[in-house]
C-alpha cells in the first residue's frame, strides 16, 4: 500500500514528522473500504445482453460525429482530467470483480482523503525516487528531448515515476500530474524566499498545495460540475444521504456510476497547443516521454489566457466518443469478445456486478420526478428491455434531460457533491477545518484561488506576492 504522510523533510536532514490522525493507517492498515450509500434500495435486474446492446460498438451510446454540435461552453476541456486526478486521489480498486460482487471485500488503496497522496506518495523517505536528490523537498522533474523539465520523470524504459501509474494512462493526465510537481516545487521557492525555517518547507509545502487544491475543487470544480446552488446547500446544511463518520468510505454508487460521468465530457480531438493535436486514445496514450512538441498549452483547458479560448468539453450525456468505445489492448489488455473494448460497456458491466442500486430507485429516494421511458429511451435500444436503468446511464440521461448536459442534474451532482465535500469536511487536516482560512498564494483575485492561478504559479520561476 502506498500510505499518505505529512513529512517534514529538509535537505539533507531527512527528519520525518508524521501527521497524528495518520498514524494509525500508517501503523498497519492495508486500506481503506468501500461501502454503499444507498444500502437498501433494489438493484436493476438487466440481462448482460442488454447491457453489450447498450454500449457496444456503432450502438446508441458510441457517437462517431466529430463535430462541436455536442459541445459544452460551459466546462472547458481540462475540467475532465482534473475529475480523474481527483479520482486517482481517492480511489485505487485492484480488485477483479465479478457477478455479484461482495462491496465489504472491495478495498480501497488510497485513503479517503483529498490529500494529494498520488502525487505525495509516502514522502521523500518513504518514496526517494520521486524526489530530487539534490533537493529532498522539491519533486524530481523528467527532462524531454528538448532539455526542458516538461515531462514527469521516467525510469529507463519510459515508465513514469508518480505515487499513482494512472497519472500516466495517457497524456492529459501525466502533464497534469507534471504541473501539480511544479506548482508544488513553486510553493518551496516562494516559501524560502520569505525566510521559512528549512525544517519547516517540505511540511508547510505540502500543506498549501493540498488546501489550495481543496479550495479549487470546492468553490471551481464542484460550482462548474453541479451547480453553485446545490454547493451551497451541501456546505450550508451537510450531506443528506452520504455519512462520513469516524471512518470515511468511497460510496460504490459514487466510485462506479456517478463520478464516471465525465466519461462522456471527453472529446474526440484535442488541441495539445498551436501545433500538435490527437485523440485521447490512442493517439495520446501514456506510458511513454512527452515529444517537446506535444507538451500541452494549457490556455487550450483551462481560462488561463482571455486572448486564448479554452476548448471546451462535450455535453455530459449518454453518448461517448468512439475512441472510448474502441478503446486499445495496451489500456484494456487483451480480450476475446469485443464489446469490452468500450468503457461504456465496462461502466455498465461493473455497476451490474456491484448490483448499485437503479437511478429510478434513488429518484424515489430522494423524492425526484423520475425521467420517464421516452426520454430514457432503453426499449428503442433493446426491444426486450425490461426493469429499471442502470445508475450511470441514468445519471448521464438526468443530465442530458434535465440540464441540457451542461452539469449533472439532481442525482449526479448530490452524490458528487455531497461525497466529495463530505470527505474535505471529514479531514480533520484538510483547509475547511481550519475556520475562515482563505487562499494565501498570489492570485489574480485577493483571497481566493482558481485553477489558472495554479497553472500561472506553477510555470514561472521568479515570483512576487
Amino acid at each position: 500500500m502506498v500510505t499518505n504522510t505529512a513529512e517534514a523533510v529538509a535537505p539533507g536532514t531527512h527528519n520525518c514528522v508524521i501527521a497524528p490522525h495518520l498514524k494509525n493507517e500508517i501503523a498497519g492498515a492495508v486500506g481503506s473500504r468501500y461501502s454503499r450509500m444507498f444500502p437498501d434500495l433494489p438493484s436493476p435486474i438487466a440481462p448482460e445482453e442488454a447491457l453489450l446492446a447498450l454500449g457496444r460498438s456503432g450502438a446508441v451510446i458510441d457517437d462517431r460525429k466529430e463535430d462541436d454540435a455536442g459541445d459544452n461552453s460551459c466546462i472547458p476541456a481540462g475540467w475532465p482530467f482534473f475529475g480523474q486526478f481527483i479520482a486517482h486521489d481517492i480511489t485505487a480498486d485492484r480488485s477483479a470483480i465479478s457477478h455479484h460482487a461482495s462491496v465489504d471485500r472491495l478495498t480501497n488503496f488510497r485513503t479517503p482523503r483529498l490529500d494529494l497522496e498520488a502525487v505525495y506518495a509516502s514522502g521523500p523517505i518513504g518514496s526517494p525516487y520521486l524526489y530530487d536528490l539534490r533537493d529532498a523537498d522539491k519533486f524530481l522533474l523528467g527532462v524531454n528531448d528538448a532539455g526542458r523539465p516538461d515531462d514527469v520523470p521516467r525510469n529507463s524504459q519510459g515508465r513514469a515515476l508518480t505515487g499513482d501509474p494512472r497519472n500516466d494512462v495517457h497524456q492529459l493526465i501525466s502533464q497534469l500530474h507534471l504541473a501539480i510537481l511544479k506548482f508544488h516545487n513553486g510553493v518551496v521557492d516562494w516559501l524560502r524566499e520569505r525566510g521559512t525555517p528549512a525544517a519547516d518547507v517540505f511540511g508547510e509545502a505540502q500543506r498549501l498545495v493540498r488546501w489550495h487544491y481543496q479550495w479549487i475543487v470546492v468553490h471551481e470544480f464542484l460550482p462548474l460540475t453541479i451547480g453553485q446552488e446545490l454547493v451551497d446547500d451541501i456546505l450550508a446544511y451537510g450531506p443528506r444521504y452520504y455519512r462520513a463518520g469516524a471512518r470515511p468510505y468511497i460510496p460504490v454508487e459514487f466510485s462506479d456510476a456517478a463520478y464516471r460521468y465525465g466519461h462522456s465530457q471527453i472529446r474526440a480531438r484535442y488541441h495539445l497547443n498551436a501545433t500538435a493535436s490527437g485523440s485521447v486514445f490512442p493517439e495520446c496514450a501514456g506510458a511513454c516521454p512527452v515529444a517537446a512538441g506535444r507538451v500541452l498549452d494549457w490556455r487550450y483547458y483551462f481560462d488561463v489566457d482571455s486572448q486564448q479560448a479554452p476548448q471546451p468539453t462535450r455535453r455530459i450525456d449518454a453518448r461517448l466518443v468512439h475512441s472510448l468505445i474502441a478503446l486499445p489492448p495496451a489500456v484494456v489488455g487483451e480480450t476475446e469478445i469485443p464489446e469490452h473494448h468500450s468503457l461504456a460497456v465496462r461502466d455498465l458491466l461493473r455497476g451490474r456486478a456491484l448490483d448499485l442500486p437503479s437511478g429510478e430507485a434513488i429518484a424515489r429516494e430522494m423524492g425526484v420526478v423520475s425521467l420517464t421511458a421516452e426520454e430514457l429511451r432503453l426499449v428503442q435500444v433493446y426491444a426486450p428491455w425490461r426493469g429499471e436503468t442502470p445508475l450511470w446511464y441514468y445519471i448521464l440521461k438526468e443530465s442530458e434531460v434535465r440540464q441540457d448536459g451542461q452539469r449533472l442534474g439532481t442525482i449526479g451532482g448530490r452524490i458528487v457533491g455531497e461525497v466529495l465535500l463530505g470527505l474535505i469536511s471529514a479531514d480533520p487536516a484538510a483547509y475547511l477545518a481550519e475556520q475562515g482560512w482563505v487562499p494565501t498564494l498570489p492570485a489574480v483575485q485577493k483571497n481566493t484561488f482558481t485553477m489558472a492561478d495554479l497553472l500561472r504559479f506553477a510555470s514561472v520561476t521568479t515570483r512576487s506576492s
